[in-house]
């Protein structure tokens, strides 16, 4: 009896020890350097155009700071809501995301080690809707003389919520995970809003005043494009990049 527990004893060890041994050199881990993708620039594509609205912008409304006194006179002028902006001559519409949804699946990007600034100034987030790759720095900036805070309500990412003093350093963040898109507000001033597009590629733009857009370096492929706006909701088209191809896509709303 006690030959054969010294017996079983060395075979649970032996046992242990070859199916522990697979485990040390299986990997998981983030894409390296050496495997990101490259995107050959003799074949690489672009993708642009105009983003814009069929139909009546609404009337401007202004933003309501009496709450809190010490926000309402950093305000030299009225501060305009700024969810719909439309240019009144080419219908383009601003602060829509605009990125590559489908078709690059199985291919990994570097992120880019410039950080995405949001700035608190005025009692205001700036700007109002913003693009960052997964991995980017996110940086939060308080310019204003008060204490603000700053909360993603994130449903993929991991949520957090901080406030932030006038004299501190600007908090530095990263999102693990892509998420389209991320409501950011402040818990102290409700009618400071943003969004957050994350996604796990550099194939994204926000518009500006005129609607406009424009995605480069894209690699030749057939592609979801999809823009976004927090009022207009989404719209999506299909699109195909031949080798050093420039088409044009507008979308209306």
């Amino acid at each position: 009896m006690r030959i054969f527990a010294v017996v079983v004893s060395m075979l649970a060890t032996v046992g242990c020890s070859t199916t522990d041994a697979p485990k040390s050199v299986v990997s998981n881990e983030a894409p390296t350097k050496s495997n990101y993708t490259k995107v050959d620039p003799q074949t690489a594509g672009s993708i642009g155009g105009r983003i814009t609205l069929a139909g009546k912008p609404r009337a401007v409304k202004i933003v309501d700071m009496t709450e809190d006194p010490e926000c309402a006179k950093l305000q030299k002028v009225p501060l305009v809501e700024n969810a719909l902006v439309v240019d009144r001559s080419s219908k383009g519409v601003a602060n829509v995301f605009v990125y590559i949804k489908q078709g690059l699946e199985g291919k990994t990007f570097a992120p880019t080690s410039e950080p995405a600034n949001i700035v608190q100034e005025g009692c205001w987030f700036s700007p109002r809707v913003m693009g960052i790759q997964v991995g980017q720095p996110f940086r939060v900036i308080n310019s204003d003389p008060l204490t603000h805070n700053i909360h993603p309500l994130t449903q993929v990412n991991r949520e957090w919520n901080q406030s932030q003093d006038a004299a501190a350093e600007p908090l530095t963040r990263k999102f693990t995970k892509a998420e389209v898109m991320v409501k950011v507000k402040c818990n102290i001033h409700p009618w400071m809003r943003g969004w957050i597009g994350v996604v796990d590629h550099p194939y994204f733009q926000v518009t500006g005043v005129d609607g406009g857009y424009e995605l480069k370096n894209l690699p030749p492929g057939e592609y979801v494009l999809e823009a976004w706006h927090e009022e207009l909701g989404t719209k999506q088209v299909k699109i195909t990049i031949a080798p050093s191809a420039k088409p044009v896509q507008n979308i209306a709303f």
